[in-house]
C-alpha cells in the first residue's frame, strides 16, 4: 500500500481511514473477507505471500502497511504483509506494537511505515533498518512511502518522486481536516474523493506497476463499516465487505 489516510479520535467512531494500495499489476490478492486467524480478522489477503496490508480485528484492532523507499536494500526476508497478519492476533494495538518490536530483531524486512491503533492508542513504527516508534495524537494523519504528517526522509535514488509524493501528502493532510460539525462518513465521502482524484497523485497508473484497490472503513465502539474498490478507485465502485466481525 501507497497512501494511508485516518483519522483518529477525531469522530464518535474512533477510526476513520481511506486507503489505497498500489502494486504490481500482476500480484494476485483475493478481497477484504472474515480470516480465521485467531482471532477472527477482516482483511484482503495477498495470495503470493499470504498476508494482507490493511485490516482490523474482532478486538478492534486496525493495521496497515506502507512500503518504505529507501537508499539500498534489506534483502527482507519475511513478506511484510506477513507482520501485519500476525500484528491482528493482538488484543490491543499496545500488544501489536510489541509484537512488531519483535519481529524486526526476529526477522528480515524491507523498508515499511505500520500504524497500529484501537479505541485507546495509535502508533505509528518507521522500519529503514532501524526501527522508530511514535506515538499518535487524536486527529488525521497521512502516511506516505517517505514518512508521515510533515516528517519525510526522502531516499537519494527517488529524489523527485519523494519530494512530489511528500508535497501531495501534505496538501492531502491539509484538504481533509475535519469541518465543524463533520461525522465520520461525511469526512469519509470527502477522503473517498480526494483518494480517488489524481489531483492529490495517490491514484496511480503506470507501466505494470498501479493503485490496484482502495479501502474506506470506520470503527466505532458498537460497529464497523466498511467498503473496497477491487480496482483503481477513479473508475472501480466501492462495494460493501458484508463480511464483519
Amino acid at each position: 500500500m501507497c497512501t494511508l489516510v485516518f483519522a483518529w479520535q477525531a469522530f464518535d467512531d474512533y477510526l476513520a481511514v481511506a486507503a489505497n494500495r498500489d502494486e504490481q499489476v500482476g500480484r494476485p490478492s483475493s478481497p477484504p473477507a472474515v480470516r480465521d486467524w485467531e482471532p477472527d480478522v477482516v482483511a484482503p489477503v495477498d495470495e503470493e505471500a499470504g498476508g494482507t496490508w490493511i485490516g482490523y480485528n474482532e478486538h478492534g484492532v486496525f493495521a496497515a502497511i506502507t512500503n518504505r523507499w529507501v537508499d539500498g536494500s534489506f534483502g527482507g526476508e519475511r513478506s511484510r504483509g506477513l507482520l501485519v497478519r500476525d500484528a491482528l492476533r493482538s488484543e490491543t494495538a499496545e500488544d501489536a506494537a510489541r509484537y512488531v518490536e519483535r519481529a524486526v530483531r526476529d526477522d528480515e524486512y524491507d523498508g515499511f511505515n505500520l500504524v497500529v491503533a484501537d479505541e485507546n492508542a495509535a502508533l505509528y513504527f518507521e522500519w529503514d533498518g532501524q526501527l522508530a516508534v511514535s506515538n499518535l495524537q487524536p486527529g488525521v494523519h497521512v502516511v506516505v512511502n517517505v514518512g508521515a504528517d510533515g516528517q519525510y526522509r526522502i531516499p537519494e535514488v527517488r529524489q523527485e518522486a519523494g519530494e512530489d509524493q511528500a508535497a501531495n501528502a501534505d496538501r492531502l493532510r491539509d484538504h481533509l481536516q475535519p469541518k465543524p460539525g463533520e461525522d465520520s462518513q461525511s469526512w469519509l465521502d470527502r477522503a473517498q474523493t480526494a483518494v480517488s482524484d489524481h489531483e492529490y497523485g495517490v491514484c496511480v497508473h503506470g507501466d505494470g506497476f498501479g493503485t490496484r484497490s482502495s479501502s474506506l472503513l470506520t470503527l466505532g465502539e458498537d460497529e464497523q463499516t466498511h467498503r473496497y474498490a477491487d480496482g483503481p478507485p477513479c473508475r472501480t465502485e466501492y462495494r460493501p465487505v458484508e463480511s464483519q466481525v
